[in-house]
């Protein structure tokens, strides 16, 4: 962009999430810098607005929203921001191409409130054997106020819940505590995952392992892992057990927002890894609501998790630190 194209007028974001990728999320993390900071940088150039092409792999009609930030830019000279759904985003393509001084009517009607206090809603199972080392398994409450957010994050928040259930209702006595976070203020600015880890410094609390689903309730595939690679290795020694039922995908890379900012040099983060190639055509939109969820991928999900969760709370990584004569 440059000033004279852009002075005076609304600038038109319009790069589509890339199709060819396997990975949505790639696709996705491809051409979200369009909606974050384009109304930023397009207020640079003296543009008066921006129009972004909702971030969605399908033809539709629902505006997708999402974050965006303004930086540093002084609040009286912010410009308006909105996304319009991809088939409005196809048609005033088209129309600028016929017509490239074709007059936008822009008008908006939101307005920020101001905080209030929100919390996170923690249960857990506390460890017979070691309950001061602590296993989290979590998701997040919050939602966009397009739909419920029934995919981001109600899936992950009822998936973790049933972590627990799923072990009490087979008969499994955790050694280590079992701790479910759902936590608040995931969509703007990972409040409740930041204040969590601050609480767990101060309290000198042990995470050993930390576990998010915050991909969407659909049919899992596996987990992605972020930490050190002797405990990751210990876990990709169980990828066999997960085989038979396809659920194998075990990747190091990547975890869960919320679970973030527990990141140390020695606790293990991982994210439930379910198949994506859905998950954007109800995120951050009004579709993203309860009848989108299939009861059975979702219950896939849970006990894919469970099983994760089991095996960590079954042989826990002390054995191996001991070999690796970890120093901090």
């Amino acid at each position: 962009m440059n000033r004279a194209d852009v002075e005076g007028k609304i600038v038109f974001f319009n790069r589509p999430m890339q199709a060819d990728l396997i990975s949505t999320f790639e696709a996705y993390g491809g051409c979200v810098d369009q909606r974050y900071d384009g109304a930023r940088e397009a207020a640079k150039l003296g543009a008066v607005g921006t129009i972004v092409r909702s971030m969605n792999l399908r033809l539709d009609d629902l505006p997708h929203t999402g974050a965006m930030s303004y930086g540093n830019t002084p609040v009286n000279v912010r410009i308006p921001s909105a996304a319009i759904s991809t088939n409005d985003a196809e048609r005033l393509s088209g129309i600028l191409k016929i017509d490239p001084k074709v007059k936008f009517y822009f008008k908006q009607n939101c307005k920020q409130l101001k905080d209030v206090q929100s919390y996170n809603v923690i249960g857990q199972i506390t460890g017979s054997q070691y309950p001061n080392e602590i296993i989290v398994v979590g998701g997040h409450l919050d939602s966009w106020d397009l739909g419920d957010g029934s995919h981001d994050d109600g899936a992950g928040c009822v998936q973790s819940m049933d972590v627990l259930r799923l072990l009490k209702e087979t008969g499994v006595r955790p050694k280590r505590t079992i701790r479910v976070v759902l936590f608040m203020n995931e969509e703007n600015g990972l409040r409740g995952g930041r204040k969590y880890a601050e609480i767990a410094k101060r309290k000198g609390e042990k995470h050993i392992f930390a576990l998010e689903s915050d991909s969407g309730g659909f049919t899992p595939r596996g987990f992605s892992f972020d930490g050190p690679d002797y405990k990751i290795n210990q876990i990709l020694n169980w990828k066999p057990l997960f085989e038979p039922y396809l659920i194998h995908y075990f990747k190091k890379g990547g975890s869960g927002a919320d679970i973030g900012p527990l990141k140390n040099k020695n606790l293990v983060l991982a994210g439930l890894r379910p198949d994506s190639q859905r998950y954007f055509d109800h995120h951050h939109a009004a579709n993203d609501t309860f009848d989108a969820v299939n009861k059975r991928e979702l219950e896939l999900g849970a006990a894919t998790m469970t099983a994760l969760i089991y095996l960590i709370d079954k042989y826990g990584f002390n054995s191996i630190e001991q070999k690796n004569k970890i120093k901090d």
